[in-house]
């Protein structure tokens, strides 16, 4: 069945809209139906722009920003584990660790920088 092209141009427009949001808020607590009420959309709606549009789930997506935002942060080498955690938007450590690991192969502190230098960890981060 194929879409019509106002069909299309909707679920983009609230999956570009929704990306924003996440951009910019990423370190606070987000939830789908919140999103859609502030894009005067239904939760189904903007599951099937982030189906359809992004070829991802919204929580999916707002993991990724998570992720790789705090892999900049640990990189940094300026923030304990736990405020990395904290400023990505994650209130228990121990929930961020196990994101962490499953996106980037590897525990948090791995990926810390070593004295501001060289990076504690080399390893490349492993696929979304």
């Amino acid at each position: 069945m194929t879409m019509r092209m106002g069909t299309v141009a909707r679920r983009r427009t609230l999956y570009e809209e929704a990306l924003d949001i996440i951009e910019r808020e990423y370190a606070r607590p987000l939830e789908l139906d919140d999103v859609a009420r502030r894009l005067a959309t239904s939760r189904r709606q903007l599951q099937r722009a982030f189906a359809e549009i992004g070829a991802t789930s919204f929580r999916t997506h707002v993991a990724r920003v998570r992720m790789l935002r705090a892999l900049d942060l640990l990189r940094e080498g300026r923030l304990p584990v736990r405020e990395v955690a904290n400023s990505v938007g994650y209130r228990q450590p121990a929930q961020f660790a196990k994101t962490f690991r499953r996106h980037h192969g590897a525990p948090p502190s791995s990926f810390r920088t070593a004295s501001g230098g060289a990076l504690a960890d080399r390893r490349g981060t492993a696929a979304f």
